[in-house]
This record gives C-alpha cells, structure tokens and sequence, in this order.
C-alpha cells in the first residue's frame, strides 16, 4: 500500500489542521492506521491509530481531547483532525499503516510496515 499525507499548514495557536492519509494499492479497513509525529531532533511520537480490532481508536495522552482520528472507506482516506493546536504541536506529521490484524504496541512507530512522506505542522504562538 501506498500512503500520502497532506494538510499540514503554518496555523497560530489554538487554530485547528486537518490532515488527510490518502491510500492506494490496498484498502485502510484491512490495515492498522496511525498517525505520527516527529519534532526537530526528537524521536518519533505516537499521536494516533485506527485499530482493525472493532475499528477501535486511541490517542496520546499529550493530545487526547483535541485530536481526533476518523476514516472514510469510501473515499479509502485516514483523517487527522487537530484542534487547539499548541507550539508544542509543531512537527513533520506522518502516516502509517500495517496489515496485521494486532500490533504488539500501536505507539511504537517500528511496528508499522507502510509509511506516508509526512506533512509538515507548524504552529506559530
């Protein structure tokens, strides 16, 4: 499968971002779909996932409340909606996927086989 993320934007705090993880060469509800960030000079950070268990989601703790992670089949897209966006926000964003039924660990960015080139956010205080 091949992923593409875009939507990511110069926004000001408090402001909201949508990315979008477009897919082809496979369909997002037989695979694990996340969402990952990378900061300068930081590791990469789970943000979050469409599990393939129930369709079950889950959220970093740093972001739960304000990012909500949703998909259209139709259209075989994950989204990423960001609201309240904080400086601490700013990162390369990026998508990833994996056609195991289970993960051993959603947040551990090696567990996941397909990656997106990622979308830069840039949020300005």
């Amino acid at each position: 499968v091949q992923l593409q993320a875009f939507g990511g934007g110069l926004v000001q705090a408090g402001g909201f971002l949508r990315l979008s993880c477009a897919a082809s060469g496979g369909t997002t509800n037989r695979f694990v779909m996340g969402w990952f960030r990378q900061a300068p000079g930081k590791k990469r950070e789970f943000v979050a996932v469409w599990s393939r268990m129930g369709g079950r989601t889950y959220v970093a703790d740093s972001v739960k409340g304000r990012f909500t992670i949703s998909r259209d089949n139709a259209k075989n897209t994950v989204y990423l909606q960001m609201n309240s966006l904080k400086p601490e926000d700013t990162a390369v964003y990026y998508c990833a996927a994996d056609n195991s039924l289970i993960l051993s660990s959603y947040t551990n960015y090696e567990e996941y086989d397909y990656w997106g080139q990622g979308t830069q956010v840039t949020v300005s205080s």
